[in-house]
């Protein structure tokens, strides 16, 4: 009996062991798992720290982000519209440039024009010139250059008739040879009406005082009247284009201080000369 009950008491206390020694592992294995679900909860702890700090920081990031982008809307705004204001000036300015070309084209070409014009005239007038100039010293070839001289100069022709030739010492009334060498330049006047011409009168410097003559400007003038008075009456040249001039003994061509030299400066000079009306014109225009 007495075994019989110490078997029991060792049944009971075995199965009481048994049953510490369960309780004990499942013990440990909660404090475990609680452990770890601590450590679990730190970790995630931290890493809920630092996504809010990060959340942080990229709220910051797109505040500062929105406000360089509002800043920058800002800005190309303005370009926008400072673009179109300056797109608008400079195509104002480039219509007024191409204006102010078109106008500046059209002078141009009216002035090409008006230059034209007066080279062409300018042309015509020195054909005239060369051709008067031919037939004044073909009509004049039989007198001898210290009867008179023809030449060309600054767009003009220069008759230089001797007093030889025309006058006595003194006088204003010209010899038949002198009246003759008139005849023939007036021939060629006649056929060519569109030249001014004018007569003047030349003396040396030997001063002159007579009754008829004051001075040597009275006696250039009477003589280059003279002169007028032969061409117009004798052999009809038309008085408009003729004009006398006198010169006295201002515009010598050789000294006076010699017999030849002041021979030389004795002389009437029929000058020729286009008329210039049509480049007078273009001028003023």
């Amino acid at each position: 009996m007495r075994r019989i009950f110490t078997l029991g008491l060792i049944g009971i206390i075995g199965m009481s062991l048994s049953s510490c020694l369960v309780a004990k592992k499942k013990y440990d294995a909660e404090v475990a798992a609680k452990n770890k679900l601590i450590k679990e909860k730190r970790r995630l702890q931290a890493d809920k720290r630092k996504l809010q700090k990060q959340v942080t920081g990229l709220k910051s990031d797109t505040t500062r982000l929105g406000k360089e982008l509002r800043d920058l809307q800002n800005k190309y705004k303005a370009l926008f519209q400072s673009s179109q204001l300056t797109t608008n000036d400079l195509r104002k300015k480039l219509n007024e440039r191409e204006k102010e070309l078109q106008r500046k084209e059209k002078l141009l070409a009216d002035r090409e024009a008006v230059v034209k014009k007066l080279q062409d005239a300018i042309d015509r007038k020195d054909k005239l010139l060369k051709n008067l100039l031919s037939k004044v010293q073909n009509a004049l070839k039989n007198f001898n250059p210290d009867e008179l001289t023809v030449t060309s100069k600054n767009g003009k022709i220069y008759v230089s008739l001797s007093e030889k030739l025309l006058f006595k010492s003194g006088r204003t009334d010209v010899d038949r040879k002198g009246k003759r060498a008139l005849g023939k330049l007036a021939g060629v006047l006649k056929k060519n009406q569109d030249i001014d011409i004018q007569i003047e009168g030349h003396t040396d410097s030997i001063p002159i005082r007579t009754a008829k003559f004051k001075d040597n400007w009275d006696l250039s003038v009477l003589r280059a009247t003279s002169i007028v008075r032969i061409l117009t009456k004798d052999y009809k040249v038309d008085p408009k284009i003729l004009t006398p001039a006198g010169k006295g003994e201002g515009f010598p061509v050789a000294s006076n201080k010699n017999k030849e030299g002041r021979a030389r400066n004795r002389r009437i000079e029929i000058v020729l000369s286009p008329k210039l009306e049509e480049l007078l014109k273009l001028l003023e225009n």
